[in-house]
């Protein structure tokens, strides 16, 4: 019969999966807007700022950065050479590895990362200001486990 979904939900608003739709969407349109003003897209950003954070400690490869964004290896490699284009990211000899190409922000693009870090927090306090600390910190525990499971084969 037209109208008549067959589901375990009384109503969409008990659905967990629309009501993470409906608010990934709702952040997801926050922080492109305050991506904007700085000319990057959100995978841009998520890239440059992991690489930011990354490089303090040692040499990063594409595929140490992918890893840690969790992110397909060739979406990083065509978003990274973007960023290269954009003179955000330099490649280099891998200090340890001949066979590798180490990542490394540019002064430009760590002064970059670190603005766009900024309106992007702001965004996310503005966006999460509607819980309190406590739920807060039970949707981050939840959203952790739930991406933890999605790893496992």
């Amino acid at each position: 019969m037209p109208g008549d979904l067959d589901t375990q939900y009384p109503d969409a608003q008990s659905s967990p999966g629309l009501a993470l739709w409906r608010a990934s969407n709702a952040w997801q349109r926050r922080i492109r807007a305050a991506l904007a003003p700085h000319d990057l897209t959100h995978v841009q950003y998520v890239l440059l700022a992991s690489l930011t954070w990354m490089d303090r400690t040692e040499p990063v490869t594409q595929r140490d950065l992918a890893r840690h964004t969790e992110l397909d290896v060739m979406m990083t490699s065509q978003v990274l050479r973007t960023l290269e284009t954009k003179g955000c990211v330099r490649r280099e000899p891998h200090p340890h590895d001949r066979r590798a190409i180490a990542l490394h922000p540019t002064a430009q693009g760590i002064e970059l990362a670190n603005q766009a870090t900024h309106d992007v927090e702001s965004a996310d306090a503005a966006y999460f200001a509607a819980l309190t600390t406590t739920q807060r910190e039970s949707l981050t525990d939840g959203l952790q486990q739930l991406a933890s499971r999605a790893r496992l084969p």
